[in-house]
């Protein structure tokens, strides 16, 4: 099947394997990329938006192209626009989807995987750190989508390049925890509806720099792009800059220097735990995008310099693990729940930081 045309239900997720600058943004907030781009000639006749296109996409079907239409995926002069839309001369026509366009094709390779369950339609994975979700930025191989497209490679009906199949959100490469992927279309656009609608139930854990005066709280404010540097997000106080975002936290340990706390996403938005923890002074551990990696806390003594040194090779990421995931199965409505430890690496760091702060009582 081509991957011209996606019936996008992913929203923004905690932690996109990459932040590249999307050509489009819906009014409910989904960031969408532009996959295929066609200018009509000066001499167009006019004629229906999806008869323009089929015209001129090679495997694509108009009722594919009218389904695109109908989720938003078809642009015109900058807005979404229905399938019976008569193209004039001089208009700009786009597809776009909610993921940057795959450069290359996708080859299965033989990635282990950690499934934590798996039926007929959907499938929950523990990711590791370490590993990219989606291929691009250089990384076209060695990608979770490589794994997937492996261990789906004998079932005829899934297609890896198929965008209405696959992940419903995605995490950070070096964030690890719990992703849902759909087997199915009709999975796909029930389980995305449910992150689009805030029912799902996604807890992360990470370690951060400093003490919390208050064990718990809600951090609220809007996301968007860091003007300053393109790889970062950033918090903005103005309503009118980025999206709204919502970030539950709770301290379960603390260690004076360093905290664990558990995160309960009420939003998803790229970078969303992390830009939040930094905007109240407090960057995950050892997250070198945004200062994490430099000792941030703590005495100027050499051996305090060089027992953080070891913390952040014990840990050589940012500390963060989506511990929980649940939702609605897309078929039966049943409530599901997955739960997955924290990794060897996160837990070695949280014992070192254990021991340490008993020993300096």
């Amino acid at each position: 099947m081509s991957e011209e045309i996606e019936i996008p239900d992913e929203v923004a997720e905690e932690d996109a394997a990459s932040i590249d600058e999307p050509s489009f943004i819906t009014e409910d907030g989904r960031e969408m990329y532009e996959h295929f781009r066609f200018v009509a000639d000066k001499g167009q006749q006019m004629i229906r938006v999806d008869k323009f296109l089929v015209d001129r996409m090679e495997k694509t079907s108009r009722n594919r192209i009218q389904q695109a239409a109908d989720a938003g995926c078809v642009i015109v002069n900058g807005k979404p626009t229905k399938s019976s839309y008569k193209v004039k001369p001089g208009d700009v026509v786009s597809i776009v989807m909610d993921r940057p366009r795959y450069e290359l094709e996708i080859i299965p390779e033989d990635i282990p995987l950690d499934i934590v369950y798996e039926d007929d339609d959907l499938l929950v994975v523990n990711k590791p750190a370490g590993l990219v979700v989606h291929p691009g930025h250089g990384n076209y191989t060695g990608t979770l989508v490589n794994a997937l497209a492996w261990h789906f490679k004998d079932n005829p009906d899934y297609d890896v390049s198929d965008p209405r199949l696959g992940l419903v959100h995605r995490i950070d490469k070096d964030t690890s925890g719990l992703l849902v992927v759909a087997k199915t279309p009709e999975a796909k656009t029930h389980l995305g509806g449910q992150f689009f609608n805030k029912t799902t139930r996604r807890e992360y854990v990470a370690v951060v720099w400093g003490d919390f005066p208050e064990k718990k709280g809600t951090i609220v404010g809007n996301i968007a792009r860091n003007p300053r540097n393109k790889l970062q997000m950033a918090v903005f106080d103005d309503p009118t800059i980025g999206k709204h975002a919502v970030t539950h936290y709770e301290v379960i340990e603390s260690f004076g220097y360093v905290s664990v706390v558990k995160c309960v996403l009420e939003t998803g938005r790229t970078h969303q735990i992390r830009v939040h923890m930094l905007s109240k002074g407090h960057p995950l551990f050892n997250d070198a995008r945004y200062g994490g990696d430099k000792i941030l806390k703590g005495t100027t003594f050499a051996k305090y310099k060089q027992f953080v040194e070891n913390c952040f090779k014990t840990c050589p990421r940012q500390a963060l693990h989506a511990r929980t995931l649940g939702f609605k199965h897309p078929r039966t409505g049943k409530e599901m729940d997955f739960q997955c430890d924290v990794p060897a690496d996160m837990t070695s760091l949280i014992e070192k930081w254990r021991i340490y702060r008993k020993s300096d009582e």
